[in-house]
């Protein structure tokens, strides 16, 4: 290996890292919020790169028919548990009314915009928009169907759960998009050279906005009511609860920010490589190894994992491609073993 070869090496590496460490920011976020491993984060990078194939072919994304479905059962469930609750039943007609809103007309425009600009010639940004706005949504609404009924339940309830969701929108994603990759047109066609390394345009792309996300997300947790609530039921959901901070809220706001960063992480990496119905599953799984080396509550640390994962990976392929996806994931065994042996056994808080 020369030394253009071991350039060219860590820019596929760092590129693939920047994904990698968006999605181990949002794994670190729902289990500190939620304390919820939350395995179908992959899910949401494959419907976003799908959903925005599927209206750059002049195709209706089908991912809108599930947004759809998903309105309408949290609708239920919100009516239903209106109508038992004595404590909402006086403000029955005003929570089904927001409930209406946010479940059944939002999905329903969404739906129909989409059908609407099927086959339409949209600029880029526009389509990235869209498609954005129809897979963001399903996240507070999986967390509103699955997991906010047994938010007290152990971490391996949460967890198996987790895996049957996983399995669930992997199903409906087979069914929606179908069998057969895509990609979609890059952001960029630019081509910088650097000496005799050539950077595409689509790589600083996807490494500036990973940047600019990370930064928002620590200004958000640093400067804001909402994030700091969000930080505080991380520490400690009890005391949380206790000075006022609703924790379902908190959780269905860090489901909504995960399914943002999963979808554009499809959206950045659609144009680099095939995506296929089932393709999130395996690159979520690599941002859980960088989340596991943050330890599931570390930021800096998991981001930086993410980034080692990535560039693991580009050199792994140089060396031995056949066993890439092996020395990835056997990197969490030393530092699993590692943290077994530093770390005290903490029991789970009951609250």
């Amino acid at each position: 290996m020369d030394l253009s070869i071991a350039a060219i090496l860590a820019q596929d590496g760092i590129t693939s890292g920047a994904i990698y460490a968006l999605l181990a920011l949002a794994l670190v976020l729902v289990f500190s919020v939620t304390r919820v491993i939350f395995i179908p984060q992959g899910e949401f990078v494959a419907f976003g790169a799908l959903t925005l194939a599927a209206m750059q072919s002049n195709r209706f994304p089908h991912s809108a028919t599930l947004l759809v479905a998903l309105g309408l059962c949290c609708f239920a469930y919100e009516v239903v548990g209106t109508l038992r609750s004595a404590e909402r039943r006086h403000f029955a007609a005003r929570g089904i009314a927001v409930a209406a809103v946010k479940f059944v007309l939002l999905p329903v425009a969404l739906f129909m915009a989409a059908r609407a600009m099927t086959g339409m010639a949209l600029p880029l940004l526009a389509q990235v928009a869209l498609a954005l706005a129809i897979v963001i949504p399903m996240g507070p609404m999986v967390y509103r169907l699955a997991f906010q009924p047994l938010a007290e339940a152990s971490t391996l309830v949460l967890l198996i759960v987790s895996v049957g969701v996983h399995f669930a929108l992997i199903g409906l994603g087979l069914v929606m998009f179908g069998a057969e990759g895509s990609r979609t047109t890059p952001f960029s066609d630019a081509r910088i050279e650097v000496g005799s390394l050539t950077i595409s345009g689509q790589s600083l792309v996807i490494v500036a906005v990973s940047i600019i996300l990370i930064v928002s997300l620590y200004l958000y947790f640093e400067r804001t009511l909402s994030g700091k609530a969000l930080r505080a039921t991380a520490v400690n959901r009890l005391g949380a609860r206790l000075v006022g901070i609703g924790t379902t809220q908190a959780g269905r706001l860090a489901f909504t920010l995960a399914a943002a960063m999963g979808a554009l992480c499809g959206v950045l990496i659609a144009p680099l490589t095939t995506v296929y119905y089932d393709s999130g599953f395996l690159i979520g799984l690599k941002g859980f190894v960088g989340a596991i080396i943050g330890g599931l509550g570390s930021y800096p640390i998991a981001a930086a994992g993410a980034v080692l994962v990535g560039l693991l990976e580009s050199y792994s392929s140089f060396w031995a491609s056949a066993l890439k996806e092996v020395i990835v994931f056997t990197l969490i065994i030393p530092v699993l073993l590692w943290r077994s042996l530093t770390s005290k056994h903490v029991e789970e808080e009951e609250e």
